[in-house]
């Protein structure tokens, strides 16, 4: 049974929060949180009044310091592939396809598995404390929930590679050079940025903006995408209120070609 409450959503108007919700380990994951994980992202996924998604933290120490150690220690071979890393890359995968952008606030640790969730979000923010690793190698294991292909896509193979290979710490100032965060701001003033840049988002055009995340969204099959705004532009159209009315009616369609 999911413990409750280590992971929280929370919706206000156009905005959803979704808060890792376990201070107490610096948000080390386990498989309950990445169950709460997935109903959350099913939940905004079916939300049309949500229009943009934070993805955040409780507590300053930690965003996510990865994998709970205790967790996936304790799993066999098959039960790792099975239950842990099948698993968080069926989760991953939801939030990084979620419709609407998703903006991940990073305070102190982002590690591991912890930086490989912020890695499924749109545009990363962090405060000047946050510091950032892929610490897998010195457990002699190696990132297992899409790190070694989302990280590249982010940063560059070679910046992948000097994270993966050494395991150690770059600090936030780092992390914006090479690109893995959007900005670095005072933590004081991080609510305030990013509740300007939520509100710059939510004016647009939710369809527009959302259409715009699927094309820009490297890791999605282009055939994918072109195949979901072919339906959308092919429903649109008179032909296809014919075909559906013709199909009630139970007659030949008429299609007029536009």
């Amino acid at each position: 049974m999911n413990s409750p409450g280590k992971v929280l959503l929370q919706v206000d108007g156009m905005v959803a929060r979704i808060v890792l919700n376990r201070p107490e380990k610096l948000n080390a994951l386990d498989l309950d949180m990445l169950s709460q994980l997935e109903a959350a992202a099913n939940t905004l996924e079916a939300s049309t009044g949500v229009r943009l998604v934070i993805l955040d933290s409780a507590g300053d120490r930690a965003f996510c310091v990865g994998a709970d150690i205790h967790a996936w220690t304790a799993l066999s071979p098959l039960e790792m592939w099975s239950t842990w890393t099948r698993r968080g890359h069926q989760v991953f995968d939801r939030l990084a396809q979620l419709r609407q952008p998703v903006i991940a606030l990073l305070r102190g640790f982002a590690f591991g598995g912890g930086l490989e969730l912020a890695l499924t979000a749109d545009i990363r923010m962090a405060t000047e404390q946050a510091t950032f690793a892929m610490p897998e190698v010195k457990l002699a294991t190696v990132p297992g929930w899409a790190g070694t292909s989302r990280l590249p896509q982010i940063i560059g193979r070679s910046r992948a590679k000097q994270m993966i290979f050494s395991g150690a710490r770059i600090d936030a100032q780092q992390a914006e050079r090479w690109g893995l965060v959007n900005e670095v701001v005072p933590a004081a003033e991080l609510a305030t940025k990013v509740a300007d840049l939520s509100d710059l988002i939510c004016r647009n055009a939710p369809i527009s903006v959302q259409i715009a995340k699927q094309l820009l969204n490297s890791e999605a099959s282009s055939a994918l995408v072109l195949e979901g705004l072919a339906d959308a532009v092919s429903a649109a159209t008179a032909d296809a209120a014919e075909g559906l009315n013709s199909f009630r009616e139970k007659r030949p369609p008429e299609f007029k070609g536009y």
